[in-house]
This record gives C-alpha cells, structure tokens and sequence, in this order.
C-alpha cells in the first residue's frame, strides 16, 4: 500500500467515525419507517418516539443490544475510508493522464469528477453492501424475539444458511445506489472546493472548516436526491426473507419495485425521508470536515 493511499484511508476513517457519531440515530429512525409495514407509524417523531418510549434512549446508538456504537462505528468507518481512498486514487490517476496529454495542469474536468465518485462507490459496495445489510437486520429484529445475538453472530447465521449469496442480499440496489449517489456526491463537493479555491486564490488546505462542512452538507443533499428510492429498495430487499420458508416476498430487485409500486403507491418510495433530510446535512458535513483536518494534519506531518 503506497503512502497516499494510506493517508486516504486513515482519513476515511475520521470521516467515518464522524458520520457515525452525528448520524446514526437519524438513521435507525430511517430505517424503521423504510421496512416497516405501512401505518406502523404516524411520521418520524412518532417513530422517535416509539424507540425512545420502548427502548431507552441509548437505542439510538445501538446497531443492537448487544454490540452498541462500535459495530457502525468499525463499519462505515471503513466504508467511507475506501470511498475517500478510491476517490482520491482516481483524482491522481485523472491529474497524471491530464497533465502527461499536455491538455492541461492536472485540473479534473467535471465529468472526471464524476467518474472518480462513481469508482469511489463501486469500490465502497463490496464492503457497504454486507455492513448495511448486517446493520440493518440488527436493527430491525423485533426487541423480545432476536434472531442474532449480534453483527459477527448474524453474519455467521446468515452465511451458515444462505451462502455468500446471503451476505450479499440487496447488492444490486447496492451497487446502483452507490455508483449514482457517489458519483453526483463527489461531483457536488470537488466543485464547491475547486470554485473556493479559485475564487479566493487559496490551497486546499486554506480551505474554512466552516465552508468544508457546508460543502459536504450540500453535497449530502444531492446524493439524497438522487439514492433515496434506490435506498429503501436496498432496505427492503435486506430485511426481506432469504426463501419462501423464511416469508420472503419479493424474487428479485425488480419484482420489489414493481410489489411495492402496485401494494404501496409512489410515496412508499419515500417513507423515512424526513430523518434522512434532516440528518444529511450533520452527518455529510460531519464526514468532510473529519476527512479534510486529517488530511490536514496528515499532511503536516
């Protein structure tokens, strides 16, 4: 592993560990109002309250009971670390080639900015796609009833009785969530830094924490305007049933679309949303500004 590649990865993970500890009890919120059945709540406070009523107030950190913040914490930490180093290879990899065909100084066009989040999501679902799916059935087994004691219990369950295959249930949503999200997410962000840097004649690293943070809150915005339908068919398909024996409803990511579509009308598509609105701008700009001061200091030393 080269140097660079391992100073991305290290502030990954700050910006993983970021994301975690401002989002994660808006995203258990979006999660049960994603998989529950229709009417279950009134809207997200409800769902808010419901949690907290039901199951104290540390729920909201908890993957489940048993394995607390850390399971998330490990997790998208090490998601976001492999989105930012395979954001940041690819920037290198585009530079080198621009500045080698005599087209420019290394500057990235921004179809080339696009390019490289979208390498930076498939890259990301190889790992994202079993974290979010263990994730999200610990937190959605019922409280009294736990099928898994845990994340590694769940995993070998799961791949005890459904095979990799198991582990990797949603992928295809996974896969089109994060090649499209990223892409437009690091577009978004790459763009606002480079108009900051332009305009004001600074290096990155000059760069406000405060317009760091507010770039990464924008740029949550779009990923969220784009996923967000893709999201909760991910969601769906990894809380569905891995057969028929075991109440699986839907054969495959297209046959959930068109089941919901017909049973639940359009706006099933974006049951859950309000939390995610309103966590995006915290924990995207969360995760930037974790990113950007470890590269800073990283950098410095």
């Amino acid at each position: 592993m080269g140097y660079e590649t391992a100073k991305d990865l290290t502030a990954g993970t700050c910006g993983g560990i970021a994301q975690v500890l401002v989002g994660q009890p808006f995203d258990i919120v979006k999660v049960r109002m994603q998989t529950s059945p229709s009417g279950t709540y009134s809207g997200m406070l409800d769902c808010a309250g419901g949690i907290l009523k039901n199951e104290g107030p540390l729920a909201f950190y908890k993957a489940s009971r048993s394995s607390g913040t850390l399971t998330p914490l490990l997790g998208i930490g090490l998601c976001v670390s492999i989105q930012f180093a395979g954001l940041e290879y690819s920037k290198r990899v585009f530079s080198s080639r621009n500045v080698a065909s005599g087209t420019g100084d290394g500057s990235l066009t921004g179809s080339q900015f696009f390019a490289s989040g979208v390498i930076a999501g498939l890259a990301n679902s190889v790992v994202s796609g079993p974290v979010e799916h263990i994730r999200i059935r610990l937190q959605t087994q019922p409280d009294k009833a736990r099928l898994y004691a845990g994340p590694w219990d769940a995993f070998k369950k799961i791949y005890r009785a459904n095979g990799i295959a198991g582990i990797y249930k949603g992928q295809v949503a996974t896969l089109c969530r994060e090649a499209s999200g990223y892409g437009v997410y690091f577009w978004t962000y790459e763009k606002l830094m480079e108009r900051e840097m332009t305009q004001k004649g600074i290096r990155r690293d000059q760069v406000n924490p405060a317009k760091t943070a507010l770039f990464g809150a924008a740029s949550g915005y779009t990923l969220w305007a784009v996923i967000y339908p893709i999201d909760m068919i991910k969601s769906r398909m990894q809380t569905d049933g891995f057969s028929p024996a075991t109440g699986q409803k839907y054969k495959s990511t297209w046959d959930c679309v068109r089941t919901i579509w017909r049973a639940e009308g359009i706006k099933a598509f974006t049951r859950g949303l309000t939390p995610t609105l309103i966590r995006s701008p915290f924990a995207n700009g969360a995760t930037f500004l974790g990113f950007e001061m470890a590269m800073r200091v990283l950098n410095a030393a």
